[in-house]
């Protein structure tokens, strides 16, 4: 696909600008998401049809112009060709989910991670998942790993109500329970001490919810599945400068705790990094 691309726009762009542009876009169903830097936008139709060429499935070419921010990691997305839509159909492992763009968060970049996270999983567990959006990880989790519950939280209205949906198409309405609400009340008031497993996937977040998740693990205690940004140089690992700002919260928390693992997840930009950790936590 890269290559068609590459051939289709020969000659109207310079090859160092083609090979950025490359890395800069998403397919998410039928829906394409690009992000342009300022010497290209006046090309942007002619990019966005070269891709609507290369990828025969897309219907919708849309423009990121923001960065993702604010309470519910939203981005401004502007149409330039096909259908004017922001809602689609996405397919991962099996599983399917309908997704906004416009309203709710969404990255296909994860998907390894997500089903990863899946594969850890087993059957039985009881997990609360804090920052669920429209449910890929706790689906996909419960499709592959059997689990016995997944408390699905997220504080957008709009991303649990596509949850629902999305629970009902993959049929897994006995296994996932949404919720809509902040994590650090519900677990407060209802889910105390109930989780084999806690999924903490929004890295903006999970550093001051992560004694919530230690409140939500089983007595005997359990894994937290902990997401952040990190900047690192040359020279510097980005996931052992997250293990050591972690375990220090930990130690002030008076957890006993193993860090059993750690990876960075991708590059989210120049010398910053989504890193995961799996923690291990005893409670008794």
């Amino acid at each position: 696909m890269k290559k068609n691309l590459k051939s289709i726009l020969k000659g109207k762009m310079q090859p160092q600008e083609l090979n950025s542009l490359i890395k800069s876009y998403d397919i998410i169903g039928d829906i394409a998401i690009i992000r342009f830097p300022e010497s290209l936008k006046a090309q942007s139709q002619i990019i966005a049809e070269a891709i609507m060429q290369t990828h025969k499935h897309v219907k919708t070419v849309l423009q990121q112009t923001s960065a993702v921010s604010g309470k519910f990691r939203l981005r401004q997305l502007e149409w330039i060709t096909g259908e004017k839509k922001t809602q689609t159909m996405y397919k991962e492992f099996d599983c399917v989910f309908k997704v906004d763009l416009e309203k709710c968060y969404f990255s296909p970049r994860l998907s390894f991670e997500r089903m990863r996270i899946a594969k850890l999983a087993q059957p039985k567990e009881v997990v609360v998942n804090m920052f669920a959006g429209v449910g890929t990880f706790s689906i996909l989790m419960t499709k592959h790993s059997h689990v016995e519950k997944v408390y699905s939280i997220d504080i957008n209205s709009d991303a649990v109500q596509l949850m629902r949906e999305n629970i009902r198409l993959n049929r897994v309405e006995s296994q996932i329970v949404p919720i809509l609400g902040d994590a650090k009340r519900i677990i407060n008031e209802h889910l105390q001490s109930v989780a084999d497993r806690v999924i903490m996937p929004l890295p903006e977040k999970a550093y001051e919810y992560l004694d919530y998740a230690i409140i939500a693990l089983k007595l005997l205690g359990g894994w937290i599945h902990y997401y952040d940004f990190e900047h690192a140089i040359k020279g510097e690992s980005p996931v052992d400068k997250v293990k050591v700002k972690v375990g220090r919260k930990l130690r002030q928390l008076s957890a006993n705790f193993e860090i059993v693992f750690g990876r960075v997840v991708r590059a989210t930009g120049p010398n910053w990094y989504q890193i995961v950790l799996d923690v291990f936590i005893y409670k008794k």
